[in-house]
């Protein structure tokens, strides 16, 4: 990273977790396969951060790959609890101090718990948000466990393809 590029408290955040790390900056992008096309890695790769209610004040980041979605009773299960929900867009920025598109573990105004999904375990590099819309953070998935103290869990499945209509 150039010293002229703007700084966020998520790339502030990661510097002090002594893991390696890249900044890649892009346009903004319109969809997640434009984004990480843009970033030059597989859809795969690139890291979802979702803020999820367990209760009254109290919140998980859940992490998972573009492509996939997280199963709602798998997660529920493994908190421990019959009820979660996602905030609206005005809690979660109250909550994380970023705007939804560029939500991230790092350098959020609480250190709430982490929850990677394992798919992404085997890759060679993840993409998580970098604190501002066009601004990503590049790192091994090993390294994203380690900074964030996130647990691994296998909590994903493929998102349903919407089937295109072929004629003939």
């Amino acid at each position: 990273m150039t010293d002229d590029q703007p700084t966020t408290p998520a790339i502030e955040a990661l510097r002090g977790t002594g893991v390696p790390f890249r900044v890649v900056r892009t346009q903004i992008a319109h969809d997640a396969e434009e984004s990480a096309s843009f970033q030059g890695i597989p859809l795969g790769s690139l890291l979802r951060s979702i803020l999820v209610r367990r209760a009254a004040n109290d919140f998980v980041f859940v992490l998972v790959p573009a492509g996939r979605r997280f199963d709602w009773p798998q997660l529920r299960a493994h908190l421990g609890t019959k009820r979660l929900s996602l905030p609206d867009q005005e809690e979660a920025r109250a909550e994380t101090g970023y705007e939804r598109g560029a939500i991230t573990p790092f350098g959020a105004r609480r250190a709430w718990p982490v929850i990677v999904d394992a798919t992404v375990m085997g890759l060679d590099v993840v993409a998580v948000g970098g604190g501002a819309r066009g601004v990503n953070v590049h790192l091994a998935p090993n390294d994203l466990v380690r900074a964030t103290g996130a647990e691994v869990l296998d909590i994903s499945a493929p998102e349903p393809v919407d089937q295109p209509d072929h004629h003939g």
